[in-house]
């Protein structure tokens, strides 16, 4: 009787990890539907709800961030591997895991930790042009490195023998057709006849600056009927700013606010132009999809990965890229309008983007972590 494939994802803190492990997960289920898929994370990230949600078990271990900001507590960070680590290995054996995967960001290096410890075979994928500090010190524990980007191996010990997969990303948008689903979406979103759409995703949990700058943008277009603002604002920012639309006059003619967006295939199919933050994964799914973009990188990403994602698609001419500090309603204005003016510049910036492999990236990767369960590890168990 054959052993079902198990494997474990580390995974968690921001969307930008989680989603990528869930389209994993995906893909390996389309692999082997009998597959025995879990997650490890910690009890602080959006992992204690997305993953659950999808329908995936999370074990959780006690890790701290790899942050210079916490200060003395950075002194800590051994222990709470080494805690956290044992912790993963205790998952594992549970689990009977043959492969472990971690897609990056502080929750998944005790993934990786706990895999070196029981002697198994792991893999590491890393999203963004310039790799996070969890990455980092991950690929030094396994000889197996995927990225989604090229630039990336410059940074990642051994990244001479990385893997170039691209962004895993959910089959709905890697087969998106953006014409095909557009009057769909219109009817989903409730969009006025002939108005042109832009979205406005924060990610997650919402970006405050985006949200306001959106505000300022829908007081300034109020009288407008030809453009419908879309904006995504996380749950904790929704009611504030359904007050501020109100205040500015702008009725849901010309701009609603979303706590969430639960189809972003929908979301995709209805914008003309998304403003978003450029997290790796946003990156990937605006190269896939075709959805021209003004990105505005969060500037507080450790390493400044974000503006080196955005300059992925900026250098490529599909997308504007405006920094935060220089984010307001005035600026996007005179930037935007033009833009909604010209239907042909924006099918130029939609055509522009490189798709790469992010299309197949979740299957690709997929590969991957089937062939090392077929193979016998060579890792060596740490002593505890």
């Amino acid at each position: 009787m054959r052993t079902p494939l198990s494997v474990v994802i580390g995974a968690g803190g921001t969307g930008g990890h989680i989603y990528p492990g869930l389209a994993l997960a995906e893909a390996l289920r389309r692999a082997d539907p009998d597959a025995v898929i879990s997650f490890i994370g910690t009890e602080r990230g959006l992992e204690t709800t997305l993953i659950p949600a999808a329908g995936y078990r999370l074990h959780t271990v006690d890790m701290i961030p790899f942050d210079p900001a916490l200060g003395a507590k950075r002194f800590l960070l051994p222990a709470a591997l080494l805690r956290s680590g044992a912790q993963a290995r205790s998952v594992l054996r549970t689990q009977k895991a043959q492969v472990v995967v971690g897609m990056g960001g502080y929750p998944s290096a005790p993934a990786i930790v706990g895999a070196k410890m029981a002697g198994l075979p792991s893999v590491i994928h890393e999203s963004n042009a310039v790799p996070g500090r969890a990455n980092q010190f991950a690929a030094r524990l396994t000889e197996h490195l995927t990225v989604a980007f090229d630039g990336s191996r410059a940074h990642l010990s051994g990244g001479e023998r990385a893997r170039t997969v691209g962004m895993p990303i959910a089959a709905s948008l890697a087969a998106l057709d953006r014409p095909a689903l557009r009057e769909e979406a219109r009817r989903a979103f409730g969009i006025p006849e002939g108005a042109r759409v832009v979205l406005f995703n924060g990610g997650s949990l919402g970006a405050a600056r985006l949200t306001a700058a959106a505000v300022g943008l829908a007081a300034r277009w109020r009288g407008r009927e030809d453009v419908h603002l879309l904006i995504k604002t996380g749950p904790a920012a929704l009611a504030e700013t359904r007050h501020k639309l109100i205040d500015a006059g702008a009725g849901p003619v010309a701009a609603q606010a979303v706590p969430y967006l639960d189809r972003m295939d929908l979301a995709y199919a209805v914008a003309d132009l998304v403003v978003c933050r450029a997290g790796s994964a946003t990156i990937a799914e605006l190269a896939t999809t075709g959805v021209p973009a003004v990105l505005v990188p969060y500037p507080y990403a450790p390493g400044d990965h974000q503006t080196h994602n955005a300059r992925v698609l900026s250098d490529a001419g599909a997308a504007h890229l405006v920094p935060d500090a220089e984010t307001t309603a005035d600026r996007l204005a005179g930037l935007i309008d033009p833009l909604l003016a010209d239907p042909a510049r924006l099918a130029v910036m939609g055509r522009a983007a490189d798709p790469g492999h992010h299309a197949r990236a979740a299957d690709l990767l997929a590969e991957t972590v089937i062939r090392l369960a077929g193979q016998p590890t060579t890792e060596r168990e740490f002593t505890s």
